[in-house]
This record gives C-alpha cells, structure tokens and sequence, in this order.
C-alpha cells in the first residue's frame, strides 16, 4: 500500500461523512426543496470519486469489496456530463451507498 492510498481513502471518507451529515435529518422531500444542498452533495459526490480515482491499483485490487469502478464512474458522471446529472440519483446515492461505503474503509488497517 502506498502512502498516499491512505490520504485518498481519508478524503473519500470524510467527503462521505460530510454528506451523511448533511441530510441525516431530512427526508428527500426537504432535499429537494432545498435549492443549494444538491449541489453541496453533488460536489462532495464528485470528490469521493476523484479521491478513489487515484488510489493505486495495488489497493484496488486487495479491496475489491469496494466499488471502485461505480465511484469513479459516478465522479465521471458529474464531471463531463454534468447538464444531466440525476438529483434523484444523488439522494439515492447519498442516502443508500455512502452509508456502506463509511463502513468498509473502516475494517482496512492504517484507516
């Protein structure tokens, strides 16, 4: 594991608990009627997926129990096709696979 494996694995956590955090209380209905934090957890989104994108492919490869290539995907998404970025997709995101994602770098020791 490189050294700075673990700086992005940071950055894709506290990216993750920062949006957790944002809409721990709110239902999607309040989501939606708040004009900025879409945008908030869009971004955040984006910075888990750019974060992952330059984890090695060492530790990729000896954690396959994270979805690398759905994150990165995800930061592609937003970031070249952003007129069509799905808010309904971003509260599933934030609400359903953030939660998981927390949970696993967790288990990885030096995290």
């Amino acid at each position: 594991m490189k050294k700075d494996d673990l700086v992005y694995i940071g950055h894709m956590l506290e990216s993750a608990r920062d949006a957790i955090a944002r809409i721990e209380s709110l239902d999607r209905a309040a989501f939606f009627r708040d004009v900025n934090l879409p945008l908030a957890l869009t971004h955040l989104i984006q910075i888990i997926g750019e974060a992952a994108r330059r984890v090695s492919p060492e530790f990729r490869a000896a954690h396959p129990e994270i979805s690398w290539t759905s994150i990165v995907g995800m930061r592609h998404k937003i970031v070249h096709d952003y007129i069509h970025v799905d808010f309904e997709t971003v509260w599933e995101t934030a609400t359903t696979d953030l939660p998981e994602l927390v949970k696993q770098p967790e288990t990885i020791p030096g995290v």
